[in-house]
């Protein structure tokens, strides 16, 4: 009985070291043997490239996973940062009576420890009409020194300056709603808000016109498309509220941690002020990003599931095409864990190749998105990641160190637990079986 090419050489060099009694558990013959199964012979093909199909699944698994879940990151950390960046962490109100001492509130509440600024707010919705164009806004009253502090806004004026912004009665207004209107620096447009005057008639709505001081850009769409400030004391004029805010915004140092200060803030606003946190206000939103991102992760880790699967078929086929192999192996010497770990090596090199591939097809990808993205969008003549869809204008991407590094040791654990059976049917053949195996 003898056994061609590769197949001999191995079982030969095999046997003869097993019959020494040098062997080691994964020692350098064993490493050997398993590179050469893997370097499949042109008979067997199919296990070359079923073998090939796997390696492909679970890098593109890998890839996938990182890829998908770094944008859901990176798309979460920014939106948080825009929502977070533009509003209060928490939500000073009064209770029953008019909010009008809100500057003695406003400075207790900068008092407490961890607090970064509170600033006075008034809100409302307004129609910004143009010479061509009429859209909704919403107007923001804010004094000049919070807006400044508001680097989200301080930091993307893209044209004119917020210097001065208390002493005059000009508005900044963001850049995609100042296009949608076909307006720019200097230019002037009417505000209508429907809480204007009593009359016998009813509530006339109020109308004026401003002009544009500013113009922002903050990276988000919806703000952009439908955001104004205007200075507080011609809010207050403008809504008609005579000396006083709705709210009082209260940015802090460490959001995630907003639940030990909202006590604080409430005890500094005195018994009239009622609190409530972003994560109230938000609550449903966030929950939605945190639901989907789970389900996420689990049906794309299907994908490496089945590229695992398909190196146990794989390695089983081989395990039937080598049993002349094994045969001469154990009738030389070699043990039923040699055998074991050599098909061990062969199909566990197959899952940690392509999981460290899949790591760094993952990684760049990530590093290049929005090229990749701008590719993509020039080659189909379509707008992959439209701004007005998905509210931020540039394809997020964050790499968490530790969810990558947990994505690729599930991809590890699967690929080596997935050899684990036909290595061990490999290493219960006895001799006198394996050869008639085939």
């Amino acid at each position: 009985m003898t056994v061609s090419g590769h197949s001999e050489a191995s079982a030969g060099l095999a046997g003869e070291r097993a019959a020494s009694g040098s062997t080691a558990p994964f020692s350098a013959f064993e490493w050997m043997i398993a590179g050469r199964y893997l370097r499949a012979r042109r008979k067997e093909g199919f296990i070359s490239v079923i073998a090939g199909f796997s390696f492909l699944g679970i890098m593109l698994g890998v890839a996938t996973l990182i890829i998908v879940m770094a944008v859901m990151n990176g798309f979460r950390h920014d939106l948080f940062g825009k929502i977070m960046g533009l509003n209060g962490h928490v939500i000073a109100q009064k209770i029953g009576d008019p909010f009008t001492d809100y500057s003695e509130v406003a400075s207790a509440i900068s008092k407490v420890p961890g607090v970064v600024i509170a600033m006075p707010v008034i809100e409302g919705q307004v129609m910004v009409s143009s010479s061509t164009q009429a859209l909704g806004g919403l107007v923001r009253g804010v004094r000049e020194a919070d807006l400044k502090s508001l680097k989200l806004v301080a930091d993307n004026v893209r044209a004119g300056t917020l210097d001065g912004f208390d002493k005059q009665s000009g508005i900044a207004m963001g850049v995609r709603l100042a296009n949608q209107l076909r307006v720019g620096l200097g230019d002037t447009v009417t505000l209508v808000s429907p809480r204007g005057a009593a009359t016998p008639f009813g509530t006339a709505p109020r109308s004026k016109a401003y002009q544009i001081t500013s113009i922002f850009e903050l990276g988000m769409s919806e703000y952009d498309r439908m955001m104004i400030f205007m200075p507080l004391p011609e809010a207050q004029k403008y809504f008609s509220k005579n000396g006083e805010v709705d709210v009082v915004e209260v940015v802090v140092d460490r959001p995630d941690d907003v639940d030990r200060y909202n006590a604080l803030i409430k005890d500094a606003g005195g018994p009239s002020i009622t609190v409530n946190d972003w994560r109230q206000r938000n609550e449903t939103f966030f929950n939605v990003l945190a639901v989907e991102r789970n389900v996420m992760f689990i049906i794309l880790s299907l994908i490496v599931l089945v590229a695992a699967l398909n190196i146990i078929s794989g390695l089983m086929m081989l395990v039937k095409d080598k049993g002349r192999d094994i045969a001469i192996l154990r009738t030389m010497g070699a043990t039923k864990g040699a055998v074991m770990r050599i098909f061990l090596i062969t199909g566990a090199s197959i899952g940690v190749v392509g999981t460290l591939a899949g790591l760094v097809l993952g990684v760049v990808f990530c590093w290049n998105i929005e090229s990749i993205k701008n590719f993509v969008s020039w080659v189909s003549g379509t707008t992959v990641f439209d701004p007005s869809v998905y509210y931020l204008t540039k394809l997020p991407a964050e790499i968490d160190i530790h969810e990558t590094g947990g994505i690729v040791l599930m991809a590890l654990l699967l690929s080596v637990i997935a050899t684990i059976y036909p290595s061990w049917k490999a290493s219960k053949l006895d001799p006198v079986e394996a050869l008639r195996y085939e």
